[in-house]
C-alpha cells in the first residue's frame, strides 16, 4: 500500500452512498449481492447505483462476477484490512504495546486485535 492508493480509496469512500455500498458488500463476505439486492437495500436508484459501483471498482474496494445473467458484487475485505494496516502501521513509533490505551478506548473490539494461528 501506498500513499496514491491509499488516496484513491479514501476519495471512492468519501462519498454516504459508496461508503454505505461498501459497508453492505462487507457484512455480505465472499457471497456478495447482486446489483438490485444493493439497490433495494440502500434505496438508491439503479443508475445512481451503477455510477457508484463504478467508482468502487476503480479504486478496487469491490470485484464483479457475472454468473448466469446476474453481476455479483463482492467487498475487497483483504484491501480494506491493508488500508487499516496502512494508516496504523507506524502507531506509536512501531511500539504496538503502547497503542493499547488507544485500543481500549476504540469502538472496536478486544478480540480484532487478537492474533490468529
Amino acid at each position: 500500500m501506498n500513499t496514491n492508493d491509499a488516496t484513491i480509496i479514501f476519495e471512492a469512500l468519501s462519498s454516504p452512498i459508496r461508503l454505505n455500498i461498501f459497508k453492505l458488500l462487507v457484512k455480505y463476505g465472499d457471497e456478495g449481492l447482486v446489483a438490485g439486492d444493493i439497490a433495494t437495500a440502500l434505496d438508491v436508484p439503479p443508475t445512481n447505483l451503477s455510477f457508484h459501483l463504478k467508482a468502487l471498482l476503480h479504486a478496487k474496494l469491490v470485484s464483479v462476477e457475472q454468473i448466469g445473467r446476474f453481476m455479483w458484487y463482492r467487498a475487497n475485505i483483504p484491501l480494506m484490512l491493508a488500508v487499516i494496516g496502512y494508516m496504523t502501521e507506524e502507531c506509536c513509533a512501531n511500539q504496538p504495546e503502547k497503542c493499547l490505551a488507544y485500543r481500549k478506548a476504540s469502538a472496536v473490539p478486544p478480540e480484532f486485535f487478537e492474533k490468529k494461528n
